[in-house]
């Protein structure tokens, strides 16, 4: 939908990444104009530039703000470097579209989005596979109750990385990462279960966990696993491992009338949705009506609407500091050997402050 004139977008950091907000800002080309990418590497930003219609380079995310502007910037950059940023474009007036992990501590999120103000501008989080029409399919079928209580969960991230991943300065370092595959990659999955559970008014209430570091050399994890009680009582397992040769992303939830299992990777459309219904469960539409598949370009459709109304964008505020909250009780369970619940990690708790306590 073209809504007349079009958004001044940036992008900071002209990393991997970057290219799914560039491939997104492209997509909604009638919405958005791409004006600017900042980064420290000149060569990077320069050839970010070149695949796009005009976009002009920067090595300084302050001169661009002056110079260019933006209604809305995206944050590609390593999470250590998250808040400052974001505080920078808000403080600018510009909307901000950040990469995961948001950041790297409970104390940062609440840091970073103090920085909002009523109506904007606010920060929304990319948690993409939560996007597609068959997530919001079936997040509407547990709302209506056409699938009956959730009852059993099973939220699968294993995938592979070697070690030539890890020989990036900033990765498997608590103080530049935030943690390891629980927050740089399975943030994602956990994401799409919490906000899946939510759409029937669920939310996660303890955790007991276990982490391992069984084959790279990091500071973080490689590997975490965790049990999961919701406040209905269903119950929930999450493992999330860098370490895994066939690499797949899995949710799995058994209700009473049916049982859905999403297989995918990197993102899910209608087909990777497969429904069990129970013999005793009526008629069920299973499929949605349009088949949008999970994406950055997916994602960024509710961000420009925010923006256009003056409200705030889904995965900012409390529904973005969900799963961030989930991943640091992961951690302190872990560490602490014992059950956490919900509510229980605030000012004061050292796990509020960095995810390794």
């Amino acid at each position: 939908m073209a809504w007349g004139k079009r958004l001044r977008v940036a992008v900071v950091g002209a990393g991997a990444i970057a290219d799914s907000h560039r491939t997104a800002f492209q997509a909604h080309g009638d919405d958005v104009d791409l004006v600017a990418v900042a980064d420290v590497d000149e060569a990077r930003a320069v050839a970010f530039c070149s695949a796009t219609e005009h976009a002009k380079p920067y090595r300084d995310l302050g001169t661009l703000l002056a110079e260019q502007e933006p209604d809305l910037v995206s944050i590609c950059t390593p999470p250590g470097l998250h808040v400052e940023q974001t505080k920078l474009a808000l403080a600018s007036g510009a909307w901000v579209w950040c990469e995961k992990p948001p950041c790297r501590s409970l104390a940062e999120y609440d840091d970073l989005t103090s920085a909002e103000r009523d109506g904007g501008p606010y920060v929304s989080f990319v948690y993409q596979q939560r996007s597609g029409s068959a997530a919001a399919h079936f997040r509407e079928l547990l709302g209506k109750g056409e699938l009956g209580r959730p009852l059993v969960a099973h939220c699968q991230t294993t995938w592979y990385r070697d070690h030539a991943y890890y020989a990036v300065p900033w990765r498997g370092r608590w103080a530049t990462e935030g943690g390891g595959p629980a927050m740089g990659h399975g943030i994602h999955q956990m994401d799409l279960l919490l906000h899946l559970l939510a759409g029937d008014g669920d939310e996660w209430a303890e955790v007991q966990a276990m982490t391992a570091r069984l084959v790279h050399d990091v500071e973080t994890e490689d590997v975490s696993t965790a049990l999961v009680r919701f406040g209905s009582g269903a119950l929930a397992t999450v493992v999330n491992s860098v370490l895994s040769p066939d690499e797949v992303s899995r949710i799995r939830i058994d209700c009473e009338r049916a049982t859905v299992e999403l297989t995918h990777l990197y993102g899910h459309v209608a087909e990777n949705w497969r429904y069990t219904l129970a013999p005793q469960a009526g008629p069920v539409e299973t499929a949605p009506e349009d088949d949008v598949g999970s994406s950055h370009a997916a994602a960024l459709a509710p961000v420009i609407e925010a923006f256009r109304a003056g409200q705030r964008p889904p995965c900012g505020g409390a529904d973005g500091r969900r799963v961030l909250e989930f991943v640091a009780a992961l951690y302190k369970a872990a560490a602490t050997g014992r059950a956490v619940r919900r509510g229980e990690i605030g000012p004061g708790d050292p796990f509020y402050a960095g995810m390794a306590g």
